[in-house]
């Protein structure tokens, strides 16, 4: 097994699979929990994958968020038509409610081009004001702003394809240097990357998604790719 020791190698792995959860999701190898050189997972002396996760996203091969089962991963631009196509066709919400309130969210996001989870609780806190039925509706049904978890929401997001993180912000110390878990950025897939087309039916993109990850990893069953897939 290959271990990446930078950004750069966190990059090139994600391309080269196409598909890479962070952390162990049932297909053995297939996380950059695995491939992390030993003592780069946790280090308090050296940048590790934690660090690594906004400079790859920046260099725009990999599109990233929570996309395997709930969970953070990397999807390559190459793969990434095939599982928003998929993802598309699907439905996280387990309600007519619980879909108006991640539209709501979702088209804040849109408005802004890409929102923090804080500029989103600021957002939500003004449409109440802006006439807007559905959004007013919603806002006016959930609980005080402050204490929405925009979290399931944003997840669900993520999960449907229709928003990816963007990049993570990180608070300076007086020297300059970042510090911190990181503050992640949303944004929909078509603002960073522009519009993608797979150019085949959902359940078409999701045989090619499983064949390449089956090609991949023939040891492994269908199943449980197909759970990974979504």
């Amino acid at each position: 097994m290959d271990y990446i020791y930078n950004a750069s190698d966190m990059d090139s792995l994600a391309m080269r699979l196409g598909f890479l959860p962070f952390f162990r999701c049932g297909v053995p190898t297939l996380s950059i929990e695995e491939h992390t050189a030993p003592g780069l997972w946790f280090s308090d002396e050296e940048e590790g994958p934690w660090e690594w996760k906004g400079p790859v996203i920046r260099e725009g091969h990999c599109a990233y968020g929570k996309l395997f089962d709930r969970k953070a991963g990397y999807v390559s631009l190459e793969w990434l038509p095939h599982m928003l196509n998929y993802r598309h066709s699907l439905h996280y919400a387990k309600d007519e409610d619980t879909a108006e309130l991640d539209d709501v969210v979702l088209q804040a996001i849109w408005s802004e081009g890409s929102a923090t989870v804080n500029e989103l609780r600021r957002m939500l806190g003004f449409l109440k004001g802006r006439g807007r039925r559905r959004a007013t509706d919603c806002v006016d049904s959930m609980p005080e702003a402050g204490k929405v978890s925009l979290e399931p929401i944003l997840v669900r997001l993520m999960m449907g394809g229709r928003v990816v993180i963007a990049d993570f912000e990180y608070n300076v110390d007086r020297y300059g240097r970042p510090y911190g878990w990181g503050v992640a950025r949303y944004t929909t897939p078509e603002a960073l990357y522009g519009k993608m087309d797979a150019g085949c039916t959902p359940e078409e993109s999701r045989r090619k998604m499983t064949d390449h990850l089956c090609g991949l990893f023939p040891e492994v069953s269908e199943s449980v790719i197909g759970r990974l897939i979504g």
